[in-house]
């Protein structure tokens, strides 16, 4: 990965599915996504979730990769008729969906000619021109347009593909981040929080109750790329918590 400082990258993942607008899938890639691009500086800054709609597809990939700098999708590639993503993917750049000789060859490594029935070949077509992107779980890989990273739904064949273009990604200095732990409510932080907030612009703070054992309580996050300006935002905080009356714990 190469960073430039003067550069904050964003993305945006967009996960596709019918079974997770159903509920009957949860979804277990958004979590993995945004923590790795953390550690390399990129930020995430919006994650969508859409039916298997070939429209609603298009219109989202060509308006997402437009706004960020990458844009990672999330299942609709395997073999089934409702695995829609690639075509529509190829729809969006207005090129053809075509046969991938590299997919075909890694196919012809696990199958013979005649084994290779429609689904299976289905799964070898990507947008033309696309850059293909090693699944070491599954052997059927995922595939690249652009600034577009198109994976499987399945967690950890996606893993697995993230891990292997997440090298390749240009960043900036790690998304750090700090949290401190009190059991007093919200209400009687929100004023003081607000006001450290406003000192702080170059990092983002946030307010996330929780229960507890021994009650509710709150953990105070505090996220940014500077180092001394999260010490010196968790430092307010504590002092903060301490004068209101808490127990201010630090988590990190």
């Amino acid at each position: 990965m190469s960073s430039a400082p003067d550069k904050v990258y964003t993305a945006c993942v967009l996960i596709i599915g019918n079974e997770i607008l159903s509920g009957r899938t949860q979804d277990a890639n958004l979590a993995y996504i945004a923590t790795g691009l953390a550690g390399i500086g990129v930020l995430l800054r919006e994650a969508r979730v859409i039916p298997d709609v070939p429209e609603t597809i298009v219109s989202h990939v060509n308006a997402l990769r437009a706004q960020y700098d990458y844009l990672f999708t999330t299942g609709g590639i395997g073999p089934t008729h409702d695995d829609i993503t690639a075509e529509c993917v190829a729809k969006a750049f207005g090129v053809p969906f075509t046969l991938h000789p590299d997919t075909h060859k890694i196919f012809l490594s696990i199958w013979k000619p005649e084994e290779l029935n429609p689904a299976r070949l289905r799964m070898a077509h990507t947008p033309e021109g696309a850059k293909l992107i090693v699944n070491p779980v599954s052997r059927a890989p995922g595939f690249q347009m652009g600034n577009v990273y198109v994976m499987a739904g399945i967690p950890k064949v996606m893993q697995a593909m993230f891990d292997s273009v997440k090298p390749n990604l240009k960043g900036g200095p790690p998304v750090l981040s700090r949290s401190v732990g009190c059991n007093l409510p919200e209400s009687a932080l929100a004023k003081r929080l607000g006001e450290i907030q406003q000192r702080f612009p170059d990092t983002d703070i946030g307010s996330y109750p929780q229960f507890r054992r021994d009650g509710f309580g709150v953990s105070l996050v505090v996220r940014g790329r500077e180092p001394k300006r999260l010490d010196a935002a968790v430092a307010e905080i504590v002092t903060m918590v301490s004068e209101l009356g808490g127990t201010p714990v630090l988590d990190g």
